[in-house]
């Protein structure tokens, strides 16, 4: 774990602690981190992303009230909302990234089966419309390219946004939370932490809520980070992002695979993927270039190449 993991991690618990304390014994109610709070990824400038649930009970206004007052006060950033487990349930149906957010949802104070009911429910809606989901989310990924940039070859990149990025890595989980695809693996976790730990420092040497690594504040962070300079950070990102860009674009195509190449926008051709020549012995196919079916590797060398 890095010095700034356990910042995060440390930063985490005792903003637990904190709020928990601001709900009390209350029957009946839960209080739920969700999005970046939920992943315990709380930065310097992050926001408080929360979630009051409770069963219908009479008073929950006061309630809350009682927990988000303090909060302003403290001069936190807060994203709130009062809802029951039904009502958060039918929000996230009709809101793609009301449901991401509850897919990181983590119990921090409470009653703990209303969190548990709520996590469920869920992974039960998200899974149960798997295709149009993941639809959703791939055409968010594309609109994010779009507007943000590719992270590894930006001079001024978008640690959040651009493609490469920690959306990126969300977006991979959230298709294995569909269960058409692995969970990020090692090499992407390291990328992700390079990149987290990036911002959370962009955070701390700023002092705001500050996403997109400008020309002007990147020695310093680099040298916070223990890099040289500036430059050295953004190779640093580049390949961190190349690695998170390689594997959110195969995480996709196994979710096309799995189950939705028609809802997924991949092309058809009488029912089948269609596998377009690109030279011989090769063939393009989901997006990834592949041997064609007569294609004899043993008996030429080159091909794989």
């Amino acid at each position: 774990m890095t010095t700034f993991a356990a910042d995060r991690s440390r930063r985490t618990t005792e903003t637990d602690r904190w709020l928990a304390g601001l709900l009390g014994a209350e029957p009946g109610v839960a209080l739920v981190a969700v999005g970046g709070y939920g992943r315990k990824e709380l930065l310097p400038g992050s926001d408080l992303d929360v979630l009051l649930l409770h069963d219908g009970r009479e008073g929950i206004a006061k309630i809350a009230d009682r927990i988000w007052y303090p909060v302003w006060d403290s001069g936190a950033r807060l994203d709130h909302a009062v809802r029951t487990v039904p009502q958060a349930r039918r929000v996230a149906r009709n809101d793609l990234k009301v449901a991401l957010g509850l897919l990181n949802a983590r119990h921090v104070a409470g009653d703990p089966d209303l969190t548990t009911r709520l996590r469920e429910g869920a992974l039960e809606d998200w899974r149960g419309n798997a295709r149009t989901r993941l639809a959703e989310l791939k055409e968010l990924h594309e609109e994010r390219t779009r507007m943000h940039g590719e992270l590894a070859f930006l001079l001024e990149p978008d640690l959040k946004e651009s493609r490469g990025g920690q959306r990126d890595v969300h977006a991979i989980q959230a298709i294995a939370a569909a269960w058409v695809a692995p969970a990020p693996g090692p090499r992407v976790r390291a990328a992700y932490e390079q990149i987290l730990d990036a911002r959370h420092v962009l955070h701390e040497v700023t002092g705001r809520h500050m996403d997109r690594l400008v020309l002007e504040e990147q020695d310093e962070v680099a040298r916070t980070l223990g890099l040289l300079d500036g430059d050295a950070l953004l190779r640093q990102l580049a390949g961190a992002g190349r690695t998170v860009a390689y594997a959110v674009d195969h995480a996709f195509r196994q979710a096309e695979r799995a189950g939705g190449r028609r809802g997924l926008g991949v092309r058809m051709r009488r029912g089948k993927p269609e596998r377009r020549p690109l030279a011989d012995g090769v063939v393009e196919q989901d997006g990834e270039v592949v041997l064609a079916r007569a294609a004899a590797p043993a008996s030429d060398p080159v091909l794989m190449l």
